[in-house]
């Protein structure tokens, strides 16, 4: 896929098009925004063009596949562009996702070799914010120090998701937001969610938390998120067109008469140290009862 082909981030497109077009490319790029918006897409389609170009030429230093530990696998017709993925650990397949030392390590070893056909590897970090442990230094020693002719791509949910260490080192390239309806669906939910706690108690919060698995739980609490935003903007008394939904403007401004602003604000740190503790090997059924629990306790 060429980067024009991506029509709904003009912005990022253009800059990462400029980078080409003048030979700046830097070589680290943080690709930053929610999910949804685009953000490994336009990873591949710039890597698919930063390996297009320049010269081609053989080697015996091609990976090998079955050397590579979980999470770090060459992808696609092109053996110079690695994607790293956040995996389960070994011994417990439905564990916490996330990326470990030894797929750093790995990264290390590959941006080491000899390009396999052009002039360039392109190196793609796959929801960044799940490296863990001593990955996140690991990968900082990497990024001061990089291999000549490498390109390394973080993709991420926001600049914080990372060390601030990690984050200086690379180009930002801002992906906006995209579809307005699945945000309107997760506030929501979010709203029906603290709502049913509110009314039911204890009971109708577990009714709705039963079997919740990790990718849900994480969903539930970017609603909560992005709820939080809404009743800001209601208790400022913005016009419903900003709001997640304008058709919700009237159940948002009572929920919103039920908070302080320092109420909202305290929600969103919760929201905000939640998703974070689901990275790591952490019940997701506790952590939204957790924090709708948290949430209610800060309302009227």
């Amino acid at each position: 896929m060429a980067l024009e082909a991506i029509r709904d981030q003009p912005r990022a497109v253009e800059l990462l098009r400029r980078a080409l077009d003048g030979a700046r490319v830097a070589h680290a790029y943080a690709f930053v925004g929610p999910a949804g918006s685009g953000r490994m897409t336009t990873a591949r389609a710039f890597a698919e063009e930063l390996l297009s170009g320049g010269p081609r030429r053989a080697s015996t230093d091609a990976p090998h596949e079955a050397s590579r530990p979980s999470g770090t696998r060459s992808t696609g017709p092109h053996p110079d562009l690695h994607v790293v993925v956040p995996t389960p650990p070994e011994s417990n397949p439905k564990g916490a996702r996330t990326i470990r030392i030894g797929a750093i390590r790995e990264l290390e070893r590959q941006a080491s070799l000899r390009p396999v056909l052009g002039g360039r590897r392109v190196f793609i970090l796959d929801e960044a914010e799940r490296m863990t442990g001593e990955s996140p230094q690991a990968f900082l020693k990497f990024l001061e120090e990089p291999p000549p002719d490498t390109v390394v791509i973080l993709v991420l949910p926001g600049v914080r998701a990372v060390p601030a260490t990690v984050i200086s080192r690379c180009q930002i390239v801002r992906f906006q937001p995209r579809g307005a309806g699945r945000t309107a669906a997760l506030v929501g939910e979010a709203l029906a969610l603290l709502q049913a706690a509110r009314t039911d108690g204890a009971p109708g919060l577990f009714r709705r938390t039963d079997r919740i698995d990790r990718e849900k739980a994480e969903a539930l609490i970017d609603g909560c998120w992005l709820l939080c935003r809404d009743l800001l903007l209601a208790r400022a008394g913005a016009p419903a067109a900003l709001l997640s939904d304008a058709e919700q403007a009237s159940e948002l401004a009572a929920e919103a008469g039920r908070w302080s602003d320092d109420d909202v604000l305290a929600a969103i740190a919760i929201c905000r140290h939640a998703r974070e503790t689901l990275i790591n090997n952490v019940t997701p059924r506790l952590t939204v009862e957790m924090v709708v629990g948290r949430l209610l306790a800060r309302a009227a």
